[in-house]
C-alpha cells in the first residue's frame, strides 16, 4: 500500500481487497499464498538503465519522472514496485517448476520503459520476469499476453529488438498512452466495444500469437480495466465478458502445456468491489481450469 493523497484517483484499496477475498477461499480453491521477494537491482539491471534505477531507488528522481508515473515518490513506492516485480518474477518460476500457473496478485506494470516510468508503473515487471527466467537458464522464448485495456508501450519498447519475448497487445485504440510503439501483434479496437466484438477479437488473434511466438512459457496481464464501469477504459466488457475472455486465454495455455504467471493489471472503476470481483475470478479461475 503506497500512502497517496485521499484525493488520489488510484484504487490502492484493491490490493489489499483481493488479497483478503482470494484468502478466504485459498483452501477451498487449492491455492497457497506466498509472499514474494523483491526484485533485486541486478534483476532491475536487465531491463532498466542504471541511471533511471538510481534515481527511483534513492529519491533523486526529477518532477517529470514523478509526473509520468503519477504517484509522490516515497520509500514505500520503490519497496512496493519491486515487490509487484518480484511478485511476477516468483509467479513465473513457481509456474515453470510445476508445469502450471502461479498469479500475482499485483503487476502488470507494462508502461515503465527503459529509463522511465508511467502511467502508474515504475519498473516494467513482465519483462524483468521474463529476464529472469531467461537468465536462470529456464526458458528460451516468452509470450506477453497483455490484455489491459492500455496498450503495453513500455513492454513493446523494451522488447522491440529482442525475438525471444513475443509481445502481444490488445486494447482501446483511441485510449493512453497517446504515443504506441509496435507491440509484435497490436489490435487496437474501438470505443465501446462489447462482449462478443472483443472475443471475436480475441479468438481470431490469440491464435496466431501463439503460433508466432513459439513461447516456452506466458505472462498474462489481466487487466480489470475493459470492464464497461472503469473510468479510464473506454470500452464495454461484463463481468461475464471478461471472465470468458480469462477462460479462453488460460485454457489455450493449459492446452499446449505452456506455464503461465498471471497478473493483475489495471483496474480502476468507480466501485472498487468490482475491480476485486473481475481480480477475484480471474485468480479462481487460474485455479480451476485443468
Amino acid at each position: 500500500m503506497l500512502p497517496l493523497p485521499e484525493t488520489h484517483r488510484f484504487p490502492m484499496a484493491k490490493y489489499r481487497m483481493l488479497h483478503e477475498r482470494v484468502a478466504t477461499h485459498a483452501a477451498a480453491w487449492g491455492i497457497e499464498l506466498i509472499e514474494p521477494e523483491a526484485a533485486g537491482d541486478a534483476d532491475l539491471l536487465r531491463v532498466h538503465s542504471a541511471d533511471y534505477i538510481r534515481r527511483m531507488t534513492t529519491g533523486q528522481a526529477v518532477d517529470q519522472d514523478m509526473r509520468r508515473i503519477g504517484f509522490p515518490w516515497s520509500l514505500q513506492m520503490i519497496e512496493r514496485s519491486r515487490r509487484s516485480a518480484g511478485g511476477t518474477m516468483a509467479a513465473l518460476r513457481v509456474a515453470l517448476a510445476g508445469g502450471g500457473i502461479a498469479v500475482n496478485l499485483a503487476g502488470g506494470t507494462h508502461h515503465a520503459g527503459y529509463d522511465r516510468g508511467g502511467g502508474y508503473c515504475v519498473f516494467n515487471d513482465s519483462v524483468i520476469a521474463a529476464r529472469h527466467v531467461q537468465n536462470l537458464g529456464l526458458v528460451a522464448r516468452v509470450l506477453v499476453i497483455d490484455l489491459d485495456v492500455h496498450q503495453g508501450n513500455g513492454t513493446a519498447e523494451l522488447c522491440a529488438d529482442d525475438d525471444s519475448v513475443f509481445t502481444f497487445s490488445m486494447h482501446a485504440a483511441r485510449n493512453y498512452p497517446a504515443i504506441k510503439p509496435a507491440s509484435d501483434l497490436d489490435v487496437g479496437l474501438p470505443d465501446g466495444t462489447g462482449d462478443a466484438e472483443y472475443l471475436d477479437a480475441l479468438a481470431r488473434y490469440l491464435p496466431q500469437a501463439m503460433e508466432r511466438a513459439r513461447a516456452d512459457a506466458v505472462i498474462y496481464l489481466a487487466g480489470a480495466d475493459p470492464f464497461f464501469g472503469d473510468r479510464l477504459g473506454h470500452l464495454a466488457l461484463t463481468k461475464a465478458g471478461l471472465a470468458e475472455r480469462d477462460r479462453q486465454v488460460i485454457s489455450v495455455c493449459r492446452r499446449q502445456g505452456l506455464a503461465m504467471a498471471i497478473s493483475m493489471a489495471g483496474g480502476y472503476a468507480a466501485a472498487v468491489e468490482d475491480i476485486v470481483d473481475i481480480h477475484l475470478e480471474t485468480v479462481r479461475l487460474a485455479a480451476s481450469i485443468t
